[in-house]
């Protein structure tokens, strides 16, 4: 699993639970029987996923996907998003317990109607570098 350097917080949590959904995804479903590190299918999935919470209008905010007004995946790659959690979610309370229960608990949290206005990681990062 790839720990991002762009992403931190709360944004850093989400990458690393939906690459955990993926692996188990991955092992599961043999993808040309490689490690998940050889696998171009799901490693394109979590650098699509990775550059999408980099980018997401609500920052350190962000609410579950799942119930986000922003839907900001595209069609294709949501549901393939869908596909690995509907799979991988009821199996990662053995493996991944605290990372599953974390992941169960953000999904009732409230969302936020409009997202502030430049907020997303990577707009607070360009700030910064500019700075």
């Amino acid at each position: 699993m790839e720990n991002s350097e762009l992403l931190r917080g709360k944004l850093l949590r989400e990458y690393q639970t939906i690459a955990a959904m993926v692996e188990i995804y991955c092992k599961a479903h043999k993808h040309d029987a490689k490690p998940m590190s050889a696998c171009p299918e799901c490693l394109e999935f979590l650098a699509y996923a990775h550059t999408k919470l980099d980018r997401c209008p609500y920052g350190q905010d962000k609410p579950s996907c799942k119930k986000c007004p922003v839907h900001c995946y595209k069609p294709q790659m949501k549901d393939k998003a869908r596909e690995i959690m509907v799979f991988a979610g009821p199996k990662m309370l053995f493996p991944h317990p605290i990372m599953a229960i974390r992941h169960l608990l953000s999904a009732r949290d409230l969302v936020p109607n409009k997202p502030p206005a430049n907020q997303s990681n990577r707009h607070l990062r360009k700030l910064g570098e500019n700075q």
